[in-house]
C-alpha cells in the first residue's frame, strides 16, 4: 500500500492527539492541534486557486501537474506545517535555500514554478525584490518573527490566515501527489528532484519497521509504530535540508515529538545543549564535522547535561572517524548512525558505531534496495568484493527531475527492464558485503590518470589534531591535468604546517592523492546544511596560484 504524507498525519493524529508533536521555545503543538493546524493551511491554499491541474497518469516523470509552495523558512513549527498542509491541500511544497542572494533566488522560483511562498518576515526586503521576477507568483503569506518586520504589502499574515480558514480536510490527497526536494547546489544548478510521496514515504520519511526495514503495508501498521513511540528527537540542521526534514517527518511518523532549538538563524551550540538538558532530547541529528565539532568543543567547555541523549545521527555527511571518538570520550553511552542517503536515492546505507569499538568511517551496512551499477550503467556487480561501479538505488526512486528530461534519463536508467536511481556517487561492496563509499564523481580529481576522491582525502588530513574543517578541490595543472589542494582552517591555537598536515595525510591515503598545495584559511565555507561548497574551494585554490 502506498501512502499520502498528509493522510499519515491525520491518521496518527486521530490515534495519539494529545502527545507533544512539536516543541519550540514556549510552543507546545500536540499531534491534535498540528493536524488542525496544517488542514487550515491546506485550505488557505485551495482557497487561493491551488489545485492539482493534471493528475500523474497524464504526465512525463519530469512534468508536475500539481501547483508549487515555496518555504523560505528557518525552522519552526511553521516549516514542517507548510509541508503537511501543502501535502494535505495537494499542492507540492519545496525547499528554499535562505542563503541565496536575489539572482539565485529568482531562478529557484522560476525554475520550480512557484504560485506561492511561505516565507519569514526577516526575508521581506528580498521577497519585495524579487516578486516582479516571478511571473507566475500569486499568494505570499509571512511568517512573523524577532526581525519586526511589517508585513509586506500584498502578502497575507500566516496565523491570520489559518484563523480565517476552516479547519476540514480537504478531499482527495493522493499517494501519486508530489514530494519535491531541490539539491544544494554546491556543485552546480539546483535541481528539483520529484518523488510520488507513495514512494518518499517508506524511502525516507518514515513508511518502513526501524529494525526490519519492512515496509508497513497497512495504515494500522503505521498507527500502532505511532502509539509506541515518544521519542524526543532534535533536528540541529535546517529544515531545508533534506537530512532535517527527513528525521522531523519520520519523527511525526512514528510517534515522536520534534524538539526545536531556540535559536534557528545558525547553529547555537549552547543553546542546542541547553535544550538537550531541558526537553530530555533522545535523538539528535547534525551533519558531519562541521556540526560535531563546535558542539563538541561547548561540550568539554560547558556545563551541560547530555544523560538523556542515546543516538547521534549524522545525515547529509558522513562523521569523521576522530571526531566520533571525540563523541564516545564525552558521552561514552551514546550510539552514532551514520545515515547515506541523497535527494535522489532516499536513504540508502548506514554504520552504527557505539563506544569501546574503533570508530571507522566510510564503510555502511545497506539498506535495501541499495546496489552496485558497473562502469557503463549496463548491469548490477553481483556478490561481494566487487569492482569500482556506481552507488545506486532500487525499487522506491523519484520520478525524475523538474522539468529536464535528459538529465532525468541520465540519472534514473532502465537496466534489463529496471529503473534504477544512480546519484553519481563512486561505490563498491567489499569482502563482508559492506558498501564502500569513495565519493561523488562530480567533485572527483583526475590527475596524471589517477581518480581521486575529494571525500578522500579531506578524512585523512582531519585525522590531524590540528585540523578543524578541511575541504579538498582540484586544480588545473600542466603537468598532472589536474592536481589535488587542500583548503583547511587549523583549530584556534594550533601551529600545524602544511608539512604536518601532509605527513599525516600519507599515514591513511597513498602518496600520489596527497595534496600538491595546502591553502589556509580562517574559516571553511558551508551550506547552511553543513555541506561542503567545492566551487568555492575551486576559487581559492586557482586563487592561490595566480597570487
Amino acid at each position: 500500500m502506498d501512502f499520502n504524507v498528509g493522510m499519515v498525519n491525520e491518521a496518527v493524529a486521530e490515534a495519539i492527539g494529545d502527545r507533544d508533536a512539536i516543541v519550540w521555545r514556549d510552543r507546545r503543538i500536540t499531534y491534535a492541534e498540528l493536524a488542525e493546524r496544517t488542514r487550515r493551511l491546506a485550505n488557505v491554499l485551495t482557497n487561493a486557486g491551488f489545485a492539482v491541474h493534471a493528475e500523474r497518469s497524464e504526465l512525463n516523470n519530469w512534468e508536475s501537474g500539481q501547483d508549487q509552495l515555496g518555504l523560505y523558512l528557518h525552522n519552526g513549527n511553521e516549516y514542517l506545517e507548510g509541508m503537511l498542509g501543502a501535502y494535505k491541500a495537494r499542492v507540492a511544497p519545496f525547499n528554499v535555500n535562505y542563503r541565496y542572494v536575489e539572482e539565485e533566488l529568482v531562478y529557484l522560483l522560476n525554475d520550480a514554478r512557484s504560485r506561492g511562498l511561505i516565507y519569514h518576515a526577516s526575508f521581506a526586503d528580498r521577497v519585495a525584490a524579487v516578486r516582479d521576477k516571478v511571473p507566475s507568483l500569486e499568494l505570499l503569506i509571512q511568517v512573523a518573527d524577532d526581525s519586526g518586520a511589517p508585513l509586506l504589502e500584498g502578502a497575507v499574515d500566516y496565523e491570520a490566515a489559518l484563523a480565517a480558514a476552516g479547519d476540514t480536510m480537504p478531499t482527495g490527497p493522493s499517494a501519486d501527489d508530489l514530494y519535491i526536494l531541490y539539491t544544494g547546489g554546491t556543485t552546480g544548478m539546483p535541481k528539483g528532484v520529484l518523488w510520488r510521496q507513495g514512494d518518499i514515504f517508506p524511502a525516507a520519511l518514515g513508511g518502513r519497521d526501524l529494525g526490519t526495514g519492512t515496509e508497513h503495508e497497512t495504515m494500522e501498521q503505521v498507527v500502532e509504530t505511532a502509539r509506541n513511540g515518544g521519542m524526543k528527537v532534535l533536528p540541529a540542521a535546517p529544515f531545508m535540508h533534506g537530512a532535517a526534514h527527513w528525521l522531523a517527518l519520520t519523527a511525526l511518523a512514528g510517534g515522536n515529538t520534534v524538539v526545536i532549538p531556540s535559536t534557528t538563524t545558525s547553529l547555537d551550540a549552547p543553546d542546542v545543549w541547553r535544550t538537550v538538558a531541558g526537553e530530555g532530547v533522545n535523538v539528535m541529528l547534525i551533519v558531519g564535522d562541521a556540526f560535531a565539532r563546535p558542539l563538541l568543543d561547548e561540550l568539554d567547555g560547558g556545563d551541560h547535561d547530555a544523560s538523556s541523549l542515546f543516538m547521534l545521527i549524522s545525515g547529509g555527511a558522513t562523521l569523521g572517524a576522530p571526531l566520533k571518538q571525540q563523541w564516545f570520550d564525552q558521552v561514552p553511552h551514546l550510539a552514532i548512525m551514520d545515515g547515506l542517503g541523497s535527494s535522489e536515492a532516499g536513504t540508502q546505507a548506514r554504520q552504527i558505531s557505539a563506544a569501546g569499538t574503533p570508530p571507522t568511517t566510510g564503510t555502511f551496512t545497506p539498506d535495501p534496495g541499495m546496489c552496485i551499477v558497473d562502469e557503463q550503467m549496463a548491469g548490477i556487480l553481483e556478490g561481494n568484493d566487487t569492482p569500482l561501479g556506481w552507488l545506486a538505488q532500487a525499487g522506491r526512486v523519484p520520478l525524475g527531475y523538474l522539468g529536464d528530461h535528459d538529465k532525468t534519463a541520465r540519472t534514473f536508467p532502465v537496466i534489463d527492464g529496471v529503473r534504477y536511481a544512480v546519484p553519481g556517487d563512486r561505490a563498491r561492496i567489499d569482502e563482508n558485503g559492506l558498501l564502500e563509499l569513495h565519493g561523488r564523481d562530480s567533485v572527483t580529481i583526475n590527475s596524471g590518470g589517477e581518480k581521486i576522491f575529494a571525500e578522500e582525502v579531506e578524512k585523512a588530513i582531519a585525522h590531524h589534531p590540528g585540523v578543524y574543517d578541511v575541504v579538498v578541490a582540484g586544480r588545473p595543472s600542466e603537468r598532472w591535468g589536474q592536481e589535488v589542494v587542500a583548503v583547511v582552517a587549523l583549530r584556534e591555537g594550533s601551529s600545524a604546517t602544511g608539512d604536518d598536515l601532509l605527513e599525516e595525510c600519507a599515514r591513511h591515503v597513498a602518496r600520489y592523492k596527497l595534496p600538491k598545495e595546502i591553502v589556509f584559511v580562517d574559516a571553511v565555507v558551508r551550506s547552511p546544511a553543513g555541506k561542503a561548497d567545492y566551487r568555492w574551494a575551486r576559487s581559492v585554490a586557482e586563487d592561490a596560484v595566480s597570487t
